[in-house]
């Protein structure tokens, strides 16, 4: 057998589905990888079982009492993982010298700091946390180059992408001859459904995506398609392709996770079974190729694949968020905050599902975008279009 050098691992959000996924694929490994890091907000009970499995040097919660709560479960199970708690904590173990590797999947903007930490310290950083990118864009890919940091897509359609592109690619579509980034989407579960009828759909019915597991966030998200507008933006700053030169295109077998439609008229996809397991194992052991605990697509089994082209009317947040990539500056960060607050709301029952876009429309007409150079002025339009959000949604 091949030795290789243990790499070790910060795992941010290792209780939802991204770090369940991450450890399934880590323990069919043990000789390549250890664990150095495991974050969890409040899950402490999911938390203690993955310390006790894997052994983590540090374990990360959110605040003070679920601090204590986890220590004294780790205490009573014998296990020597330090505790500690809160954003500084996470940017701690996303920078620490014990770790190589940060899987960075914590949900929305409270993702940012530890990822942009992550990349200060050039770790190798495995992102699933798409709004990293959306909200700080060049902020986060000029840590990325100055501390020559290793960044791989996660997003099972960027790192499908990813898979397609030329191995010297140096994120200047136009010299490797690519003419199109071709970003594929579920349609989610609304897909089929009536215009007219969206205004009545419940929590229930938005959460219950057709073919991926995923958290509640995501999951609305991907039945708006601002998951897919998230992603557009995501793919301009990973690959330096321009709004123009990115496509989404209605694929709902979700088998073809995305393509790159090339010059000469090549169309590369990457196809496989709908299950983050893959997308993972490929960044985790890039450029080489290691199980994943995924069965191979049948083709045959599968038998057809549809596309369709995206109605901005039945999906109105995909437009906004290609308006947000072309204006530029903060537009990207007032998008996402204000989102983030809409689907909250939404799922707490306080506003419907046709106001999601409505919300995040009338936040960024009133919020003028701006250049931001800097962290701190970026949180601060982050605040500014949540603070509106929710005296929209109070009154």
């Amino acid at each position: 057998m091949q030795k290789h050098s243990l790499q070790s691992i910060t795992i941010l959000g290792s209780t939802g589905s991204i770090g369940v996924s991450t450890l399934d694929v880590v323990a069919r490994h043990p000789d390549r990888y250890s664990v150095y890091a495991l974050t969890a907000h409040s899950k402490v009970d999911a938390l203690a079982e993955q310390c006790a499995r894997f052994h983590p040097q540090v374990a990360v919660v959110g605040t003070a009492e679920a601090a204590s709560a986890l220590t004294a479960l780790l205490k009573k199970a014998g296990l020597k993982t330090a505790v500690s708690y809160g954003p500084a904590a996470l940017c701690d173990v996303s920078s620490a010298a014990g770790c190589d590797v940060v899987m960075a999947a914590i949900v929305g903007a409270a993702g940012l700091p530890s990822a942009l930490a992550a990349a200060q310290a050039g770790k190798k950083i495995l992102l699933a946390n798409k709004e990293a990118l959306v909200m700080s864009g060049q902020i986060f890919m000029d840590a990325i180059h100055e501390s020559g940091a290793t960044l791989l897509p996660i997003d099972s359609e960027h790192n499908a992408i990813f898979q397609c592109l030329p191995l010297d690619y140096a994120r200047v579509p136009d010299s490797h001859g690519i003419h199109k980034i071709l970003l594929t989407a579920s349609g989610g579960p609304f897909l089929r459904r009536a215009v007219e009828s969206l205004a009545d759909v419940t929590p229930e019915e938005a959460v219950a995506h057709p073919n991926w597991s995923m958290g509640r966030k995501i999951s609305v998200d991907s039945a708006t398609m601002m998951n897919k507008g998230l992603e557009v933006i995501e793919a301009h700053w990973l690959f330096g392709a321009a709004a123009d030169q990115i496509e989404v295109v209605i694929h709902p077998q979700s088998v073809i996770h995305s393509m790159v439609s090339y010059a000469d008229g090549s169309v590369l996809a990457q196809l496989g079974n709908p299950d983050m397991r893959t997308p993972i194992a490929h960044a985790l052991a890039y450029p080489e190729r290691i199980a994943s605990g995924v069965e191979p697509i049948d083709l045959a089994k599968i038998a057809e694949l549809h596309f369709l082209r995206p109605d901005f009317q039945q999906f109105p947040c995909l437009k906004l968020a290609f308006d947000a990539l072309r204006a530029g500056g903060s537009s990207a960060a007032l998008l996402n905050a204000a989102n983030e607050i809409a689907v909250e709301a939404f799922l707490d029952r306080k506003i419907g599902f046709r106001k999601i876009n409505e919300l995040i429309a009338t936040v960024m007409a009133k919020i003028p975008s701006t250049s931001v150079k800097d962290l701190d002025a970026l949180l601060e339009q982050d605040q500014r279009a949540r603070d509106l959000a929710n005296s929209l949604i109070t009154s």
